[in-house]
């Protein structure tokens, strides 16, 4: 089968009241261990972004790098990790985000990117923007310009979107 055959929807598995009651969890697990699908998914995000000439895709931990990786590979470029504050070995700058009950933060190598460099953000979700608006702040603090974000899943409702102005955004699938 060829990726415009595919409702990658089909492939999501909802599960209701996870991880707290009237969440309506969106588990790409399922998607995930299809090869064909997988692969699928991969090739039409990559179909979507290739024009925006990325010198290198960003992840956040830990479905980010489910996703990053494999679309650095396809789009034939590195792949900078942004983990939570305190999992890298090396040199990191970190950034601050807020939590429903509290702060977090995250962190990148500050050698991951190079000043000027052209950074696609790709990751599982798109929901609040939280996570995303952070990384794009650490990518921007190294130098790096922000050509993009990519998507498996946007959840609409919940307006991350608008937190991540100016930001070229591709989303696979969408949940209004």
């Amino acid at each position: 089968m060829t990726s415009s055959t595919y409702n990658f929807k089909d492939y999501i598995r909802v599960i209701s009241d996870f991880p707290q009651p009237g969440i309506r969890f969106k588990d790409i697990t399922t998607l995930l261990k299809d090869g064909d699908v997988y692969r699928a998914a991969i090739e039409q995000m990559r179909a979507a972004v290739e024009h925006l000439k990325i010198d290198v895709v960003a992840g956040p931990e830990a479905r980010g790098f489910v996703v990053g990786a494999p679309l650095a590979l396809a789009l034939g470029v590195g792949f900078a990790p942004i983990r939570k504050s305190g999992k890298l070995p090396g040199a990191t700058i970190t950034a601050s985000y807020d939590l429903e009950y509290g702060k977090d933060q995250l962190a990148m190598h500050t050698d991951s990117i190079s000043p000027g460099q052209r950074v696609l953000i790709a990751d599982d979700l798109l929901a609040t923007g939280g996570t995303i608006a952070t990384s794009i702040n650490l990518i921007k603090q190294l130098g790096g310009e922000v050509a993009g974000a990519a998507f498996l899943i946007e959840l609409a409702y919940l307006t991350g979107r608008s937190k991540l102005d100016g930001v070229d955004i591709f989303s696979l699938m969408t949940y209004e």
